[in-house]
């Protein structure tokens, strides 16, 4: 079925395009622009903006959190740690009540390294969040390749399993649980993240570092890595750190909820918004209104002006949350899909203009993932589209004004009936 989307303004990933007319058929786009085809399905976007779906480029995911990502506008997750693999997508990739995904897989970690810490006493995954794992949801399917290692040799070891095992990029933990609050956790070497790092590269994958310290970032920098998860919240940042970054080439991740959570601010103010509120069940809400809170020293506003400086210097900044796959207060303070609103905000709030963190949900992650037929509003591209009423363009709180969203091309309304 052919559909015309019309009369709405249109941000295509990186510009506004007045009154264009987007016109989709079965899974694709296309063409931007032109008049409605005869007997197409019209869509009035009058008084709304249709944007790419939007990427939340950090996750832990399940096929609920995907879900409830898709009913926020976010068509696709960049899962950081998981389960959804190449080889165990297939029920994600065919079926658009889902956001898609793309999995790093195992990170790459010593034995008892960061995210062992996380875990209660007695948790086992696939529970709703009580440590004994009781819980009416699905248990977690068969866990896939741990990655431990402790040395080059085993690292190096490491990285073609995992691409044997279906993962879309490696990913490397550079942790010594200092903002966990567990701080002396074994942790990846200089040498080791060095030549697991280049074994990446050497297998033509991306190389994803979690740091959360300013001297894990400089050792990721070091050992080359492609980008990062995270941002540094230990201490404010330096032109030194920035620079170092910025020379690199490195995409960053700020997480800036997850920053903000580990400080102790809770989800409160999203989960009150009812544009959010309304669409949680009773778990997800809970763990939005509480918080990480293993960091409580950190500083909001010294995250907010490294994501400044590292966006004045040049890097190319993402939208992540570091949502957990459940509902789990004790990982609380973000959720899939509504917390990548409140990063746009937290990105604006840092200096950003709309457009430029709307970009950082699109365009971006989509050009530094190699998601070549995504991120845009363009001919030839995939479907995934949202529609929201008003123009988060200039007022990017608006991007919760949901309306519409397309996954493939097959169209969800969102606004409340």
């Amino acid at each position: 079925m052919i559909t015309a989307i019309i009369n709405g303004r249109v941000f295509d990933g990186e510009h506004v395009l007045e009154d264009t007319t987007v016109v989709l058929d079965g899974t694709r786009i296309v063409a931007v622009g032109g008049r409605p085809p005869a007997g197409a399905d019209i869509v009035d976007a009058r008084g709304g903006t249709l944007l790419p779906g939007l990427i939340d480029a950090h996750v832990h995911t399940s096929d609920e959190a995907l879900s409830l990502a898709l009913r926020f506008g976010i068509t696709t997750e960049l899962e950081m740690q998981g389960l959804n693999t190449r080889d165990r997508r297939a029920h994600i990739t065919e079926n658009d009540s889902l956001a898609d995904v793309r999995s790093a897989g195992f990170g790459i970690t010593p034995p008892g390294g960061h995210p062992s810490e996380l875990m209660p006493k007695g948790f086992k995954p696939g529970g709703h969040g009580e440590p004994d794992g009781h819980s009416d949801r699905p248990a977690p399917r068969e866990m896939p390749l741990m990655p431990f290692s402790t040395t080059p040799e085993e690292a190096v070891a490491f990285v073609p399993r995992l691409v044997a095992a279906g993962s879309d990029y490696i990913k490397f933990m550079v942790d010594d649980g200092t903002v966990e609050g567990h701080p002396g956790l074994p942790m990846l070497d200089q040498a080791t993240l060095t030549a697991g790092v280049a074994e990446a590269h050497r297998h033509g994958m991306l190389a994803i570092a979690h740091t959360l310290t300013v001297d894990a970032t400089r050792m990721a920098v070091e050992a080359g890595v492609d980008g990062f998860a995270h941002l540094f919240m230990d201490r404010p940042h330096t032109g030194e750190i920035i620079e170092l970054i910025a020379a690199s080439g490195a995409f960053v991740v700020p997480c800036v909820v997850l920053n903000a959570s580990m400080t102790g601010v809770t989800g409160s103010s999203l989960a009150e918004d009812p544009r959010v509120g309304s669409r949680l069940d009773e778990a997800w809400t809970n763990t939005l209104v509480s918080s990480y809170d293993r960091y409580p020293q950190g500083e909001l506003e010294d995250v907010l002006a490294s994501v400044k400086a590292l966006h004045d210097a040049g890097v190319d900044l993402m939208a992540g949350t570091d949502a957990a796959p459940m509902p789990l207060p004790f990982l609380g303070g973000m959720v899939h899909g509504a917390s990548v609103h409140q990063e746009l905000q937290y990105l604006v709030r840092a200096g950003l203009t709309p457009v430029q963190a709307l970009r950082a949900a699109t365009l971006t992650p989509a050009r530094r993932f190699g998601l070549e037929d995504r991120g845009r509003v363009a001919e030839g591209l995939r479907a995934d589209l949202l529609l929201v009423d008003g123009d988060p363009t200039v007022t990017i709180g608006d991007t919760l004004n949901l309306r519409e969203v397309w996954r493939r091309g097959t169209r969800t309304t969102l606004a409340p009936s």
